[in-house]
């Protein structure tokens, strides 16, 4: 085999890991768009008279429940363009929420933020560290990539909290990854 073909080999791998690295970046593109449209739909239910409503005394409020959801999609952001997060640092604060529209101007802010980040980024960046820590007890220890799925998947569980709380109070559910007992489109 000569230098040549083996500097072609060398191309051509890096070419492939290169589109390997692309098509992850358009999979969480993808995912994040339909986790957010989904969630519009539950927020859109979210009744402003019942924000300081729990189902059980353990629970969150309705409010800080939705705003949770809400502000999920800017941990991409915030995964991208910081090192990590230090509770003792910067104590978590909810975000001002009184209305409906405040609940889905945050939502839309935070995907926009989330969606910006991640069409910027590269392969590089989604292997870095990123850790989640209070103080000096490390609450996670992940790699940006790893912290985009963990926001991904808090999306989810949280919306499938708020669906329980929904439930309870009679308000019929949209599908989210298919039908639902109130929704059978798909």
């Amino acid at each position: 085999m000569s230098i040549a073909d083996l500097l072609l080999m060398d191309l051509h791998t890096a070419e492939k890991t290169k589109q390997k690295n692309m098509d992850i970046i358009k999979a969480l593109l993808k995912e994040l768009e339909a986790e957010f449209n989904t969630t519009k739909k539950f927020m859109a239910l979210v009744p402003v008279d019942k924000f300081d409503w729990a189902p059980h005394e353990k629970s969150m409020k309705m409010k800080s429940l939705a705003g949770h959801i809400a502000e999920l999609p800017g941990w991409i952001a915030m995964a991208l363009t910081t090192d990590g997060l230090d509770f003792a640092a910067v104590p978590y604060e909810e975000k001002k929420i009184e209305t409906a529209a405040d609940l889905t101007k945050l939502l839309e802010e935070s995907y926009a933020s989330g969606k910006t980040e991640l069409e910027k980024t590269n392969e590089g960046v989604l292997s870095e560290k990123w850790t989640l820590r209070n103080g000096e007890q490390i609450l996670a220890d992940y790699t940006k990539y790893e912290t985009i799925r963990h926001a991904l998947s808090q999306t989810a569980h949280h919306r499938a909290q708020l669906g329980v709380y929904l439930r309870l109070l009679n308000i019929p559910l949209p599908g989210s990854y298919g039908p639902s007992a109130d929704d059978q489109s798909f």
